[in-house]
């Protein structure tokens, strides 16, 4: 018999457009984005209450970008949460496209 993972593990959701951060199984946090042609637009990160002040946000968001550097995809940080680790972390500056105001006009449309 397996023991649980301790270790926060971040995984993809496509179906639900989002990268969730699991803490022994149960999710503990979510960073939302929405695919425009070769740009993942990132708009929300959200960390539960109960998993506040543990890391968890800045390892999820780290993982999520990371995933999208393999995939071949740019990174667009709507989101501030995203934003502002963007500016801590250069690493992922070559995949970085600014936020214009046509990127807005359309997450608008894309989330109603």
């Amino acid at each position: 018999m397996s023991q649980p993972s301790t270790a926060p593990v971040v995984e993809r959701a496509d179906a639900r457009n989002r990268y969730e951060i699991l803490v022994e199984g149960k999710r503990a946090g979510l960073t939302a984005y929405r695919d425009r042609g070769e740009q993942r637009v990132f708009h929300h990160t959200e960390i539960d209450d109960a998993f506040a002040g543990q890391g968890l946000a800045s390892r999820l968001v780290r993982e999520a970008l990371t995933d999208v550097r393999k995939s071949g995809k740019r990174i667009v940080p709507v989101c501030p949460y995203v934003a502002k680790f963007l500016k801590r972390n250069d690493e992922f500056a070559d995949i970085t496209d600014p936020v214009t105001p046509d990127v807005r006009r359309w997450l608008e449309t894309e989330l109603g």
